[in-house]
């Protein structure tokens, strides 16, 4: 499990008019709520906030926020980003409390190069990037990792291959593909040429027929 701290002070305001101005003076809005608590208003250093979401994953750090000398452990439950600048202007936190599980989703990690990639030039996919995790808090991985490097071409890795630490109940299928080792896209061969290089075939000659009145004419 990783943890951080974050520091944040409650704040009165709300709606719109309100987060705009926060923004202005380089804080960010954010609420914290839970099952045994009254959702409360938050507003939080903008650069702070930035530099933690930074060097963690969210969405499975343990946040201590600290709020008017108390201390309240946390999950991010969701970020808001601007559309275009991508900067965060809202994040909600979910307080924690013992002996309750939380859900998360945990990343997904391939580690080594698998067999059919090194030995015979395959492609390999990950298809899934994290898994759906019913956990304590206290318990909660940081990420699942598995070993690829015996994967050859054609075999492919589920749910039910990967090691779940105790205490984790995964919500996938367990036969929901991880990842894939395919063969390698065959070279489409050049079209021949051979067609293409010969000569246009030209336009047969018009043979102009003489006109009957002509012909007797000439008689």
């Amino acid at each position: 499990m990783a943890n951080a701290s974050l520091s944040a002070t409650p704040r009165t305001g709300v709606g719109k008019g309100v987060a705009r101005s926060l923004r202005r003076e380089g804080r960010i809005p954010g609420v914290v709520y839970g099952r045994a608590r009254a959702p409360l208003a938050l507003s939080l250093d903008a650069r702070e906030l930035e530099r933690l979401l930074g060097h963690i994953n969210a969405e499975t750090t343990v946040i201590d926020l600290a709020v008017d000398g108390g201390n309240t452990r946390t999950l991010i439950r969701e970020i808001q980003r601007h559309p275009l600048q991508r900067n965060v202007i809202h994040v909600d936190f979910y307080e924690l409390v013992a002996g309750e599980k939380v859900t998360v989703h945990v990343p997904i990690v391939l580690v080594g190069t698998a067999a059919g990639v090194r030995l015979s030039g395959g492609v390999m996919s990950q298809v899934l990037q994290e898994l759906e995790c019913t956990v304590d808090p206290a318990n909660i991985p940081n990420r699942i990792e598995f070993d690829v490097t015996e994967v050859t071409i054609g075999h492919s890795v589920h749910v039910s291959d990967l090691q779940i630490p105790d205490g984790v109940e995964v919500g996938n299928d367990p036969g929901e593909t991880v990842m894939i080792v395919a063969a390698p896209k065959e070279e489409v061969a050049a079209a021949p040429v051979a067609e293409e290089a010969e000569a246009a075939v030209a336009e047969p000659e018009l043979i102009r027929k003489t006109k009957p009145e002509e012909e007797e004419g000439e008689k």
